[in-house]
């Protein structure tokens, strides 16, 4: 009796680890190494797969020809820090107070005030990377991190095992790494090498055990630079095909974030780690058409948004609707393309759940995991709305949006009380307006979207009693206090010939 006991015994607990694997394997917690690739400022519009005719992209092209590519993907924030926010808290930033780039631009004129943002990720918030390593996982950071100081609040204080954080434009000589353990630029290396560089070594030294390695590049942000060879092909080819934009430094800046792409797969592929390994590539908010102080310069004019509205600094498509691929062979049909809408924060949850590890208990975590859109580009997530807060004045007025499946609502926060509303998916270019026509959805999603703004205690721009409407434009420096004179900023060298 004893003894048939112990076979059954045995039996079922090698039936539990079979299942328990072919579950791992189902619901994707198979400990694969995730690399992130979080690129500045590129639009939905800047890459091939996304119907780029100019720029050559093969290398991001072939990442959705092996992988996934998502057509309604959004940035969290319309500009930087709230974006890089979200995804290291799994938060809408509006939860935090990030809502602008830090330390954020200042109009004191306006009829508005906006209001302060939080000036650095709190250490007490549990982010992805701590999350990764309490799964069992070496965490990597190399890149623009725009959290808060680094001695004080960089990668290497919120869980990254190792952070390379590197402060400064793209051309040899103009940036450097904060961390003086980690190995310096070569002469004469570029910005977008030197990142790809540590990416590689960090891989090759972490091929044994599952790693989270995150790439956040300053490219394709201004001032824009590029290799003098890429440029001069773009200017060639603008002149070929008697087109303006975008700009050939900005489109020999794309190619570099293409080349280190490549680079990155690459390596996965020599060390053997493509199947076990999950490449994540998106931007972190919309592109960039022109400067926020409109002043004429050369790098003044990046690139064309059409179809979309709007861009960088604006909750219309152009500033918030952005690229995003996922490779991951042991889950993802090549080819596949999902039209589910999807954000930033989700990144932390879906994350977590690949790595078979757990969300934190004390911390709300507003992403949900995409995981089940991996496996199947058809499937739908149990998502009610999405939701943005901008309340500050940079290419656009202070501003909140929402939006619910196929609707999509913007309202201004500027006093002016102006909404807009589009039917988004019959409706991409945001170009007719529905709020007359369509009175009771404004009230359904403005009734939704202030009672959002209610849950997560959102900063709400005041009247100004300062306002000025004749120097309401000016704009003002946080740092200095002082008005800004865009007449003297100098402009950057384009390439390397021209330092």
């Amino acid at each position: 009796m004893k003894h048939r006991t112990h076979k059954l015994t045995v039996f079922a607990f090698f039936l539990l680890k079979y299942l328990i694997f072919i579950s791992g394997d189902v619901n994707g917690a198979t400990n694969p190494n995730i690399i992130f690739i979080f690129i500045d400022d590129m639009g939905w519009g800047d890459v091939g797969c996304y119907g780029n005719d100019f720029i050559d992209t093969p290398h991001i092209d072939q990442l959705a020809k092996d992988g996934m590519r998502f057509t309604d993907f959004y940035a969290a924030g319309a500009v930087c820090s709230p974006t890089r926010c979200a995804v290291q808290s799994g938060q809408n930033q509006a939860r935090i107070g990030i809502t602008a780039h830090i330390p954020g631009h200042w109009r004191p004129f306006e009829r508005v005030i906006n209001p302060q943002t939080t000036m650095a990720l709190p250490l007490d918030v549990v982010t992805v990377a701590e999350s990764m390593k309490q799964a069992g996982y070496t965490t990597g950071y190399v890149g623009k991190w725009h959290l808060g100081r680094g001695d004080q609040f960089g990668p290497d204080k919120q869980g990254y095992d190792f952070a390379a954080e590197i402060n400064g434009p793209h051309l040899p000589g103009r940036f450097k790494a904060t961390n003086p353990k980690i190995a310096k630029p070569a002469p004469g290396q570029f910005r977008t090498d030197y990142e790809s560089e540590l990416c590689e070594s960090f891989i090759r030294e972490n091929k044994n055990k599952p790693f989270f390695l995150m790439l956040s590049p300053y490219a394709v942000h201004i001032p824009l630079a590029s290799k003098s060879e890429l440029v001069e092909k773009y200017r060639k080819r603008a002149k070929e095909k008697n087109r303006s934009l975008p700009h050939p430094v900005y489109a020999g800046l794309v190619e570099e974030v293409d080349h280190q792409v490549g680079q990155i797969v690459k390596e996965v592929e020599s060390q053997g780690l493509s199947d076990n390994t999950m490449i994540v590539f998106t931007s972190d908010n919309g592109g960039l058409n022109k400067r926020y102080d409109y002043n004429e310069q050369a790098d003044d004019v990046v690139s064309d948004l059409a179809p979309l509205k709007g861009e960088k600094g604006s909750l219309h498509e152009g500033g918030i609707r952005v690229p995003l691929i996922v490779k991951y062979p042991k889950m993802i049909k090549p080819g596949t393309i999902s039209s589910e809408p999807t954000i930033s924060y989700d990144f932390y949850p879906t994350f977590v759940e690949a790595a078979g590890g757990t969300l934190p208990e004390n911390q709300t975590i507003d992403g949900l995991n995409i995981l089940p859109l991996l496996q199947n580009p058809k499937a739908k997530l149990n998502r009610k709305a999405i939701h943005w807060h901008y309340p500050h004045y940079h290419h656009d007025r202070p501003a909140g949006a929402i939006r619910e499946r196929d609707w999509k609502l913007i309202e201004y926060l500027d006093g002016t009380g102006d909404i807009e509303l589009y039917h988004i998916s019959q409706d991409l270019s945001e170009s007719n307006n529905l709020a007359d026509e369509r009175k009771g959805k404004v009230a359904d999603l403005k009734k939704k979207l202030s009672g959002w703004r209610n849950e997560v205690l959102a900063r709400i721009p005041v009247p100004n009693p300062s306002y000025d409407p004749e120097r309401a434009p000016e704009w003002w420096s946080r740092r200095s206090g002082k008005p800004i004179d865009s007449s003297a900023r100098k402009r950057f060298p384009a390439t390397e010939k021209d330092l």
